[in-house]
């Protein structure tokens, strides 16, 4: 009696687990497929015997180039500009630096043209700053430089974040035993802090670089989509898809192999 008690009860146990399981792997598969059917859809429609001729294509290639050229110089920024942010907002316990550390997240959620458009209000010839570079003949938008602007404007807040998250994992008493052997705050920062976080900076640095390479909304409102001067990898697949869809599938895919090798060094053990 006992042992079909038991019996029974592991069945039900199992069939409860089995409907448990399906609950859960039903959403969770038809998520996955949300995301993987469309790169799929993407590397079935190419026509990879055409893929190195449309990479080498002119207009391509100088789009790829200035992507490359435009990220770099927008990464260099995000370590210059954005490793002092991260340390301030991670020392800080101030009230008025959790206000500090918002402003920095709205480009995460701000619409793309949105912060094109601010950009604009911003360096433009009659811009709250581009009104005074203008008397000096400076103009910015619609150059490289604005192109620059741009993916830092939304590449930027990634940095900080991810830097600040491995600073605040700091302990603490490093920067007393420092003190007490008289290193400033700088030399601190310079030899001990960057060195332990340095994972952190690169998963920042890298998660940034990303974010640059497929900027699309702010840099076509502020920079415009000029070949050879503005005209980054994204905008060149938006307009060679009027003209030939198959040389934007083949740049498509150019980036999204960029995509996964990101990702692939963000998992490595180096950043571990």
């Amino acid at each position: 009696m006992t042992l079909w008690a038991a019996s029974g009860t592991t069945k039900r146990s199992y069939a409860a687990g089995w409907r448990s399981r399906a609950a859960l792997g039903i959403p969770a598969g038809l998520g996955l497929a949300l995301l993987v059917l469309p790169l799929l859809a993407l590397l079935l429609q190419a026509d990879w015997a055409r893929l190195p001729s449309d990479l080498a294509d002119p207009t391509a290639r100088l789009a790829l180039r200035l992507s490359l050229l435009t990220t770099t110089t927008t990464v260099s920024l995000c370590l210059l500009l954005g490793t002092p942010l991260a340390w301030v907002l991670a020392r800080s316990d101030h009230p008025a630096v959790r206000w500090v550390r918002a402003l920095v997240t709205v480009p995460l959620v701000l619409p793309p043209v949105v912060g094109g458009v601010a950009l604009l209000m911003t360096w433009g010839r009659n811009g709250l700053v581009g009104q005074h570079l203008t008397a000096f003949g400076v103009q910015i938008p619609f150059t490289t430089v604005a192109v620059v602007l741009a993916e830092t404007f939304v590449a930027l807040p990634f940095y900080v974040l991810a830097v600040e998250g491995s600073m605040r994992g700091l302990d603490p008493r490093l920067e007393s035993v420092a003190r007490t052997l008289g290193a400033s705050d700088l030399r601190y920062l310079r030899t001990v802090a960057l060195p332990l976080v340095l994972p952190g900076i690169a998963s920042g640095a890298a998660l940034a670089w990303a974010r640059a390479l497929g900027e699309f909304g702010a840099t076509l409102t502020f920079a415009g989509s000029f070949p050879g001067r503005t005209q980054t990898a994204p905008l060149a697949v938006y307009a060679a898809l009027e003209q030939d869809p198959q040389v934007a599938i083949s740049l498509s895919i150019a980036l999204l192999a960029v995509s996964i090798l990101v990702l692939g060094l963000l998992r490595g053990r180096w950043l571990r």
